[in-house]
C-alpha cells in the first residue's frame, strides 16, 4: 500500500495548519481552493483521521492534526535539504520533454524558457502529441519526462497530477444556447458535437462517455474532431457542430465562437500530469517547480 504521506498531501497540509484559512493557504501555494480542500479531504481519507474542525466561521487542528504538524514541518525541512545536497543530481546534457495537446495551459507557452533557466547548459527539446504516444515515448526512453492529459493509462510510470480543468462548451455564438449562462449535458440533445476519436486518449474517451451515459447526453450526431483545434474552432464558427473542451482553450479566441462553462463543473475535467520513468524520480521536484501554475490561471 502506498504511503499516505507524500510531500505534496504535506505541503498542502502545513499551508492550511499555518493560517487556519483554505483560502489564504491556497494563496500561499498559488493554486485555486477547491484542489486544495479535495487535497486535505484526501489527505484525511487516506490517514483515517481529521486535522482539521471546520464550520462556516473557523477552521482548527484536531488532535491528530496536532500531532501532525511538527512532524510534517520536519520532514518537509528534511527533504529540502536533501534536495539542496543533491542539487547537482539532476543535472542534465539533454532533456526531451512531452508536451499533451490535449490540454493548452498558458504555461506551456514559456515552459521552454522556465526549463532553460532550471538547466542553463542543456539541450530542451519539447515534443508535442496525444497522451498516449507520449506515454510510449517514456517507455521507451525516448523522454525524459512529459506533461499528460489525465486520466491515462500509464502502469509503471511515476504519475502526480498537477492541475484540472474543467470541460467547456463551445458554440457558435448565434446558437441559442450561447445566451445561456451555464449549460448542460443534457441540453445538448439533438445537436451535432464534434468528439475526439478514442485512440487519441482511450482512457479519457471511456471516462467521458460514463459521464455522458448517466447525463442522458444523446447528440443528433458525433462528428469527427480535427486534431488542429484552430480547424475545430473555424468549423463550430462556421455552425457545423458544437464542441466539449479543456477550459484552457477558451484563450483560443475566435469570432464567431462563444464559451460556456458546463454546470456539471469537475465532473467532466481532464487533469495534467507530470509522468516520470520509474528511474526518473530526480527531475520530479524541478519539473515541479517549472511547471508551477500562474496564481490567475489556478483561480480562473
Amino acid at each position: 500500500m502506498s504511503n499516505p504521506l507524500d510531500s505534496r498531501a504535506l505541503r498542502l497540509f502545513v499551508a492550511v495548519a499555518q493560517t487556519l484559512n483554505f483560502r489564504q493557504a491556497a494563496e500561499v501555494l498559488h493554486m485555486s481552493q477547491p484542489p486544495l480542500s479535495r487535497g486535505i479531504r484526501e489527505l484525511e481519507q487516506r490517514l483515517g483521521v481529521s486535522l482539521f474542525e471546520r464550520n462556516t466561521r473557523v477552521v482548527a487542528l484536531t488532535r491528530a492534526g496536532a500531532l501532525l504538524l511538527p512532524r510534517a514541518l520536519r520532514i518537509l525541512r528534511l527533504l529540502e535539504e536533501a534536495r539542496d545536497a543533491l542539487t547537482g543530481a539532476a543535472e542534465v546534457s539533454a532533456l526531451r520533454i512531452g508536451l499533451t495537446t490535449a490540454v493548452a495551459p498558458s504555461w506551456f507557452d514559456d515552459l521552454e524558457g522556465r526549463l532553460q533557466a532550471q538547466w542553463p547548459g542543456a539541450r530542451i527539446e519539447l515534443c508535442f502529441g496525444s497522451s498516449p504516444q507520449l506515454v510510449r515515448q517514456l517507455r521507451g526512453g525516448r523522454l525524459q519526462a512529459a506533461f499528460i492529459a489525465l486520466p491515462a493509462e500509464c502502469a509503471g510510470l511515476q504519475v502526480e497530477e498537477l492541475e484540472r480543468y474543467p470541460l467547456c462548451v463551445a458554440l457558435p455564438a448565434t446558437h441559442p444556447l450561447s445566451r445561456r449562462r451555464r449549460i448542460r449535458l443534457e441540453q445538448l440533445c439533438g445537436e451535432a458535437l464534434f468528439w475526439f476519436e478514442r485512440r487519441r486518449q482511450p482512457a479519457f474517451f471511456d471516462h467521458c462517455r460514463a459521464v455522458f451515459a448517466r447525463s442522458g447526453l444523446q447528440p443528433r450526431q458525433w462528428l469527427k474532431e480535427p486534431v488542429d483545434h484552430h480547424v475545430l474552432m473555424a468549423e463550430v464558427a462556421a455552425g457545423k457542430g458544437i464542441a466539449l473542451l479543456p477550459s484552457t482553450f477558451r484563450t483560443l479566441r475566435r469570432r464567431g465562437v462563444a464559451y460556456r462553462p458546463l454546470a456539471e463543473g469537475e465532473a467532466l475535467s481532464v487533469g495534467i500530469g507530470l509522468c516520470v520513468p520509474p528511474a526518473g524520480s530526480a527531475l520530479l521536484e524541478p519539473l515541479r517547480r517549472v511547471s508551477s501554475l500562474p496564481r490567475e490561471e489556478r483561480s480562473s
